[in-house]
């Protein structure tokens, strides 16, 4: 072979060669951009999912809130309606204890007037015991006569004729919540309130009644309407100069444990007049007047507080032995009555 030859063959194997090599370029290439196309689109697609879950997400959240601000407005339009029904029900209640009140007082009155016993002397008619014992067997409100003997004057009463036999002058009640027991002595000593309604006897009045053989019943309500009692087949008070002293014994009933008894053998206490056995003012710090020891077992001329809500004072209308120191009651009487009554 000629050199000419060779050249051309050799010139021709180049060729060959750079058409070869610029062919595998372009395939590589394109192979590249095929494979970026590839990516691109699948991170494009991974891309549109996650905004997607995103976009679910925040639409749950959003309902989330929405169903959460109906549910706070359903539990506070519930708690209204509570709410307004226990004022309703304490409206009727209020309303058909003074219908009764009403009803009662007429019913006195008539059988008053029907009676022939005279009512000015007090030797004929001295408490509620006697009264019951003339026949007068409705409960309700009457006018004891002057006490001659003793040089006072006629006495308003409210005398219970029909719990466990009936005779009882009721002596204190709390059952709704508008009178004030946080007083002085003077007005602890003479009597404040109502009969029908929230009131203290007075202490004069509660030691004249005391001067026979007495026993006391303290009659307790909560706010889920029931009741227990406490009995003492003895009690009695000292005079003024005594500061009212108390005296109680043989307990019985179902109030639980007995939460007068550590106030036995204690002063009366008011404010601006500290009787107690303690170094702290106890009818300051719990806001009435009462035979304070050191401080309470019982108070229950204290603070009324309704539905019993209170869980930080103590100063609320309490007895230890059933509902403990943190519940304030929703009624509460004291009566008395000689130890020989016989219905």
């Amino acid at each position: 072979m000629t050199k000419s030859a060779v050249l051309r063959l050799l010139a021709l194997g180049v060729t060959l060669l750079l058409l070869l090599t610029r062919t595998g370029a372009q395939s590589l290439k394109e192979q590249r951009k095929r494979m970026a196309a590839a990516s691109y689109k699948a991170k494009s697609h991974c891309c549109d999912d996650v905004r997607g879950l995103k976009v679910q997400v925040a639409n749950l959240t959003s309902l989330l809130e929405e169903l959460t601000r109906k549910q706070d407005t359903v539990v506070r339009q519930m708690m209204e309606l509570d709410n307004q029904n226990r004022q309703q029900e304490a409206r009727v209640t209020e309303a058909e204890s003074k219908y009764s009140e009403i009803n009662n007082r007429v019913e006195i009155m008539q059988l008053q007037a029907s009676q022939s016993v005279t009512q000015t002397s007090s030797d004929a008619i001295y408490d509620c015991a006697s009264l019951y014992l003339k026949n007068y067997r409705i409960s309700g409100e009457y006018k004891l006569p002057a006490d001659d003997f003793l040089g006072t004057p006629g006495l308003e009463v409210f005398c219970d004729m029909d719990t466990n036999g009936g005779g009882w002058t009721v002596i204190q009640r709390r059952k709704v919540g508008l009178t004030s027991f946080d007083r002085d002595w003077k007005q602890y000593k003479k009597g404040f309130g109502a009969p029908r309604g929230d009131f203290w006897l007075g202490n004069d009045n509660i030691f004249r009644l005391t001067r026979q053989p007495t026993m006391l019943r303290v009659e307790l309500e909560d706010w889920e309407g029931e009741i227990r009692y406490a009995e003492y087949q003895h009690f009695t008070l000292s005079n003024e100069l005594n500061s009212y002293k108390l005296f109680i014994a043989n307990y019985s009933g179902s109030a639980g444990q007995d939460s007068l008894r550590y106030h036995n053998n204690t002063n009366f206490s008011t404010k601006y007049k500290d009787n107690d056995k303690c170094v702290d003012d106890c009818a300051n710090l719990r806001k009435g007047g009462y035979w304070y020891n050191c401080c309470t077992d019982s108070n229950l001329n204290g603070v009324y507080y309704r539905y019993g809500e209170h869980t930080r004072n103590t100063d609320g209308i309490t007895w230890y032995g059933w509902h403990g120191p943190n519940y304030s009651l929703k009624r509460v009487e004291m009566k008395i009555r000689p130890q020989n009554f016989q219905p």
